[in-house]
């Protein structure tokens, strides 16, 4: 390969005049030493891990993915779309590379950092807070439960709302707070106890039989008249916790749904957690998605999606809200300065490129396609995203809107063995969330492999 094509590869740009073309399988995956990788991973990894093909990676570059028999795939997955700024970004090896030499870690509790308190800085500016303070922990999910402590703290409440088809993570409080599957709670209770469930307003699929904007957005009626006022006293409610766009189904709200949401959260008291460990740091175009809505929360969390995925977690909220006694909650190996220096690299990445107004613009490229192939294709249904949090509903019948799982599957299945990989949102939903500089060029080669599958098992269905 040359340098040129190796640089325009690192750095997601157009590969004309190359001569090279992606995705390129050298062997139908699982190849020899994948399936060797595989046999070994049965006998001594946990079966707990839900894989979607048996893709064993080796290497990466921008959207480029390697897998150990050379195949090289065009990747709008990119681990749940945490590698905003493309696989093993060279801005970001290099700033790891000079912090391994320096420090590579030390407990963030013990004494101080610049690295640390420069990303404190950075993240406090970045989101509509008046004084924002910042809580940096191991991983997402551990910054998920400091949250959940925190606004037990601030309020002194215990009760939280929760919302149905979330998925918060797998630690006993964040699961608590998490119904996107059965298998996920499973024998694992009793669980965290103070957790009420209001449905999520999911319009394709609305828990009331209803449509939008005729409900007169009958989702918040539901939390005021019937939880509220019959089973959960809102004193004692500390906080509403959601996704504003769940990972569980790419499920995004209505117009107007978070500005509703923030009068009943003032009206009756409680504070509102918003989880963007997968839609923050330009995901759907803006810093946080919770901004297309036009409202604000006062805790807001971020993970891996910070750091080009390296394990960190952030919580990020209001100075009068963090302001609990030292001591209350801390942590051994938050904010890992490796980790702190990816992130700072990452903000700094999508801030000069401009990667909020390119997210933008080329999501809205992606749902002009997917809309075309809908129009084709009935077996495609919903197809929603903002910015690139993209997901399209497959059905088993269009007509009922049945979710289409074996469909989902298959086609999900086809497309990697071609040489494009995707995300599995719920169970019938296929999501798509590449990297934030994706060229345009690689994109439109792996929707080109998308529509030839979605086609082909169209056809094979009806015929």
């Amino acid at each position: 390969m040359s340098l040129i094509t190796k640089v325009y590869r690192e750095k997601g740009l157009s590969l004309a005049g190359t001569g090279e073309k992606w995705p390129k399988l050298v062997v139908t995956p699982p190849g020899p030493r994948a399936r060797e990788v595989l046999r070994r991973d049965e006998s001594v990894v946990s079966p707990s891990y839900n894989r979607r093909y048996a893709l064993v990676i080796d290497s990466g570059s921008g959207c480029i993915l390697r897998d150990v028999d050379g195949n090289e795939y065009i990747d709008l997955d990119v681990a749940s779309g945490c590698l905003g700024v493309g696989a093993s970004n060279p801005e970001v090896l290099t700033a790891l590379s000079e912090q391994s030499r320096r420090l590579p870690a030390y407990p963030s509790s013990d004494l101080y950092s610049e690295v640390s308190v420069g990303l404190a800085v950075e993240l406090a500016g970045l989101f509509t807070f008046r004084q924002g303070k910042v809580f940096l922990a191991t991983s997402g999910v551990e910054g998920f439960e400091a949250a959940l402590k925190l606004a037990r703290w601030y309020t002194r409440n215990p009760w939280f709302i929760a919302f149905t088809g979330s998925s918060h993570g797998e630690t006993y409080g964040a699961l608590s707070l998490s119904s996107a599957k059965p298998v996920q709670r499973r024998h694992f209770t009793p669980l965290m106890p103070c957790v009420a469930f209001a449905p999520y307003p999911y319009c394709f699929r609305c828990p009331f039989k209803l449509n939008h904007p005729e409900c007169d957005y009958q989702c918040i009626s539901f939390i005021e008249e019937q939880m509220l006022g019959k089973y959960v006293a809102s004193e004692n409610v500390a906080a509403a916790v959601f996704e504003p766009i769940q990972r569980e189904g790419c499920v995004i709200p209505p117009p107007g749904y978070f500005q509703r949401l923030r009068k009943l959260a003032d009206r009756h008291g409680f504070t509102l957690i918003d989880d963007e460990r997968w839609t923050g740091l330009g995901r759907t175009g803006k810093w946080s998605a919770l901004e297309h809505w036009e409202t604000h929360a006062e805790i807001l969390c971020l993970g891996e999606a910070l750091t080009a995925g390296i394990p960190l977690g952030a919580v990020v909220a209001e100075g009068e809200v963090m302001d609990w006694e030292p001591g209350s909650h801390t942590g051994t190996s938050g904010a890992n300065l490796m980790a702190c220096v990816s992130a700072l690299k990452v903000i700094e990445i999508v801030k000069r490129d401009r990667l909020l107004m390119q997210s933008t613009q080329t999501g809205r490229h992606i749902v002009k396609r997917l809309d075309e192939l809908r129009g084709k294709y009935p077996i495609l249904g919903d197809v929603r995203g903002k910015g690139l949090m993209i997901g399209v509903e497959v059905l088993d019948d269009p007509k009922m809107k049945s979710p289409g799982e074996l469909e989902a599957k298959e086609i999900l299945k086809r497309c990697w063995r071609r040489g494009v990989v995707l995300g599995l949102a719920g169970s019938s939903t296929i999501r798509i969330t590449p990297p934030l500089n994706i060229s345009t060029e690689f994109l439109d080669s792996a929707l080109n492999v998308v529509e030839g599958v979605v086609g082909e098992v169209y056809r094979e269905k009806t015929g």
